[in-house]
């Protein structure tokens, strides 16, 4: 299963600290609605006003890659999501991608945008969360960021407030991001009113993919697992 010339060792050898693994669907990004297995990663060194997995900041247990890749082989779902957390503040992440890759999944990275890319597997679709303001970690954002994107990663702005809207449309606009790859908006859950960033996003004709957090409206928002 592992083959991925000379890292059969380093691969059951190392682990990762994972904080959970499920089944579920795809709730954000271009690929929302479909199903998908979600492989959680414990940690992350920012920390967003807007968070809504606080409890991946710690919470978790070492789980070696083979095992990882068992898992999510049992779940039988072509789809893999790697998330966090940050999962890429964890070095072997890398080899987990690359794992999952080789398997034959379909795989999305999601990521803070805080980190390169570059040397990441790149078979993986790369989902980059662009700090907006409201968030306090714009500081945080990687500053070549977008030399590193391909056509089938996504970026992500989280939008709170009109200062959220205006810096997120003049960074699309400032890089021709939509000419890159895909663009999503998306609204703070419980804070932004759909309607509102959705008025915005037709007013200045922007070309960017409105989306919410699906898996919010299915299940319960604060719901683990599912």
């Amino acid at each position: 299963m592992f083959n991925i010339p000379g890292s059969r060792f380093f691969m059951e050898s190392e682990k990762l600290k994972v904080n959970e693994i499920y089944k579920s669907i795809q709730g954000e990004t271009s690929f929302v609605g479909l199903p998908f297995v979600l492989v959680r990663l414990t940690g992350c060194h920012l920390r967003c006003s807007y968070c809504d997995t606080e409890y991946a900041f710690y919470e978790g247990k070492e789980i070696s890659i083979p095992e990882i890749i068992r898992t999510v082989e049992s779940l039988n779902t072509h789809h893999v999501l790697v998330t966090g957390g940050e999962p890429l503040d964890q070095k072997q992440c890398k080899t987990l991608i690359a794992a999952l890759l080789d398997a034959g999944h379909e795989v999305l990275v999601e990521t803070s945008g805080a980190h390169s890319i570059r040397d990441c597997p790149r078979g993986a679709h790369y989902i980059v969360d662009v700090k907006t303001p409201s968030s306090k970690m714009t500081h945080k954002n990687y500053p070549n960021m977008v030399e590193e994107l391909l056509p089938h990663d996504e970026v992500k702005f989280v939008i709170g407030t009109r200062e959220d809207y205006t810096f997120s449309k003049e960074f699309v606009k400032h890089h021709d991001l939509n000419k890159i790859c895909p663009v999503l908006f998306s609204p703070v859950f419980g804070k932004m009113e759909y309607k509102t960033l959705v008025g915005w996003i037709l007013e200045d004709k922007l070309p960017v993919r409105f989306q919410i957090q699906l898996h919010k409206h299915v299940w319960e928002p604060t719901a683990r697992g599912v």
